[in-house]
């Protein structure tokens, strides 16, 4: 990003969204072959905002030699042409200069300046000559730019910035070109607009590794579904064409039809009753916790136990131990000594693990673009992570360098997956309540197996969850599935942060950990958490309908939500609908196959399943298998 000396220095109304030094324009379209020169111009890259307006620049060195020069006339994108070769005659592009200052008479013009609503797409690669990203925008005349070569790095960072003001669609026939829709900052930011101390970058929007031969990976969060409502000037229905690449693909064993708009699955009307009352209890406190566990440390009754923490959550002073068995790293049955010796082979498995990148020397790493790629996201991520809690407070915080240690270790563990923008929001509670490095990353990688789909590059995870939270919303309330279809929201991508990462920046930090312990008993349901979205949704949607509220509208409303929601009242609401649905009659097999633990458990027709997934009034029978059964494994539909 630019400095704030960069930024000083131009006009109020100029804001530099992007800024990379060290880049090379090459004028030919293809890479040089052996033995063939390459001719180059080094300069610098920006993305500028002029007002409304948002221009791809590109500015030579003052002392660059002059390899490359363009026609006389400046005043739009030329011809580039080699020095001393005879000028050529260039036509005239639309792609206009945007403000550039005038340069002496007859000094040579090689800097260029398009408007990205001019351009047409931006192709994303990697060269083969001098191993660095590549980047070639192609105007939507019929004139050429030059490709590009960063290398110094930033391709992600770039895309990144371009997804905050323009929609990117990966082409179909090249994986690696992006074309660039309209301009639009009404989802930027409504992300970006968030109650904490992070800069304005969206840290939700997908993770850019540039592979060789095929570079674009940018649905890595998520960018089908915002190119789905950020495609227009206006709010508008997405016709089911446009979202075709997110949504066309069949979801392993979710047999839904994807292709129609929400609402079309046919639902006979359901009388599921009232939602019945419930309450919350208090957190488990260490005399009730102790009172489950033998003289060899063993924890009796878990089931009891699970219950209770459901319930309520735990008080604080239980998490450090009680979050290792909720998340897998401690068998339940385990004895105390047992977990010793686990936690001393886990420990050195780690240590050993992030001796690998510690052990990388600087002239390794300038080999390993991957590396690179990664600690580079990671570094800008944790600096922004979680700054105004006081345990991540303050410059050279130690909080900080655990959070960094634990991400690169967990780029060694998981090496295909590596760092997503994102991943520092659910490591960083673990960090705050374990307070062991070791201990956090271990519980880091049980929490990752749950959520591992919905940073995959395929998105199966998040496909899945908004539509099953489309068919949940649909059976709890027709008539606000149908007022959202209406205000072309019906494919819920508002809740799309929700789901990402656990709501963890829809409630204060606290609450994010009651929160938190409360889903991982995995009660009262599977899926519990898309009982919460409902929950979240029905407090709003008398707000949402009665004032009328627009595709724009809801979404900001929706983000607004940041830090305003009451994490008991939301627990309260979630287990209401849960236990309404579980006792209606007739209830579509659609819904309880989303919310049955078992998976391999149906009801039979108007049959409703008891919390164990069993038919309820006979806990010794399994359901039957009805026509929705899955074909592949629960894991595709589930995080």
């Amino acid at each position: 990003m630019a400095s704030e000396s960069s930024a000083a220095k131009l006009p109020c109304a100029v804001r530099v969204l992007f800024e990379r030094d060290g880049v090379l324009a090459r004028p030919g379209a293809r890479e040089p072959e052996d033995g063939e020169e390459d001719v180059l111009v080094c300069g610098s890259l920006r993305i500028v905002q002029k007002d409304a307006d948002v221009s791809v620049e590109f500015t030579p060195l003052e002392d660059s030699a002059d390899i490359l020069c363009a026609a006389e006339d400046s005043s739009s994108v030329m011809e580039w042409v080699r020095c001393g070769g005879g000028r050529r005659t260039a036509q005239r592009d639309p792609v206009r200069a945007a403000g550039e200052g005038a340069e002496p008479d007859g000094a040579p013009r090689r800097r260029f300046s398009a408007g990205l609503s001019q351009l047409a797409a931006v192709t994303v690669g990697r060269d083969g000559w001098r191993d660095a990203p590549s980047l070639l925008f192609a105007p939507k005349s019929s004139s050429s730019l030059p490709p590009l070569l960063l290398q110094q790095g930033g391709a992600e960072e770039l895309l990144d910035c371009l997804r905050k003001v323009a929609t990117l669609s990966q082409c179909a026939q090249d994986a690696s070109r992006l074309l660039i829709g309209p301009v639009d900052k009404l989802l930027g930011d409504s992300f970006e607009n968030l109650p904490d101390d992070r800069d304005d970058r969206n840290r939700f929007e997908p993770k850019f590794r540039e592979d060789a031969g095929a570079a674009d990976r940018s649905s890595k969060v998520g960018d089908g579904f915002f190119h789905a409502f950020r495609g227009g000037e206006r709010p508008r229905r997405c016709p089911p064409e446009e979202v075709a690449h997110v949504l066309a693909e069949p979801v392993p064993a979710l047999e839904i039809n994807q292709q129609e708009e929400p609402g079309f699955e046919v639902v006979t009307r359901v009388g599921l009753g009232s939602r019945p009352q419930v309450q919350r209890g208090e957190p488990v406190s260490a005399p009730e916790w102790s009172a489950h566990q033998d003289g060899d440390g063993r924890l009796l009754r878990v089931a009891g136990l699970k219950e209770s923490i459901f319930r309520g959550g735990l008080c604080h002073a239980l998490r450090k131990e009680a979050w290792k068995f909720l998340l897998g790293y401690f068998p339940w049955g385990s004895t105390l000594e047992q977990r010793k010796s686990l936690q001393r082979s886990k420990t050195d498995d780690y240590f050993r693990m992030k001796l690998q990148w510690k052990s990388v020397s600087e002239e390794q790493e300038k080999r390993n673009w991957r590396l690179r790629e990664y600690r580079s996201l990671i570094e800008k991520d944790v600096e922004r992570t979680d700054r105004s809690n006081p345990f991540y407070r303050g410059a050279d915080n130690p909080g900080l360098v655990l959070l960094h240690d634990v991400l690169m270790t967990y780029c060694m563990y998981d090496f295909d997956l590596g760092y997503v923008q994102g991943m520092s929001d659910l490591l960083s509670p673990l960090v705050f309540v374990l307070e062991s490095e070791a201990d956090a990353f271990w519980c880091f990688v049980s929490f990752m197996e749950q959520l591992h789909r919905n940073f995959e590059e395929q998105m199966l995870g998040m496909k899945a969850q908004l539509i099953q939270l489309g068919s949940l919303l649909r059976l709890l309330d027709p008539s606000f599935c149908n007022y959202l279809e209406s205000q072309d929201s019906g494919y819920l991508y508002f809740c799309f942060r929700w789901l990402l990462i656990r709501f963890k920046r829809e409630f204060a930090f606290h609450d994010v950990l009651r929160l938190w312990e409360v889903m991982w008993t995995g009660l009262p349901c599977r899926n519990f958490h898309l009982l919460l979205c409902c929950a979240i949704l029905d407090s709003e949607k008398s707000k949402i309908m009665e004032e009328k509220f627009g595709f724009n509208e809801i979404l900001k409303h929706v983000n607004q939500l940041s830090m305003k929601l009451d994490v008991e009242e939301i627990l309260q609401g979630a287990e209401s609908i849960w236990l309404q649905i579980k006792k209606s009659q007739g209830c579509p097999r659609t819904a309880l196959d989303i919310l049955a633990r078992d998976s391999c458990h149906r009801a039979s027709a108007g049959a409703p399943l008891d919390r164990d997934g069993r038919l309820a009034g006979d806990p010794g029978r399994p359901a039957p298998p009805g026509p929705l059964a899955f074909t592949s494994q629960p894991a595709a539909l589930l995080l």
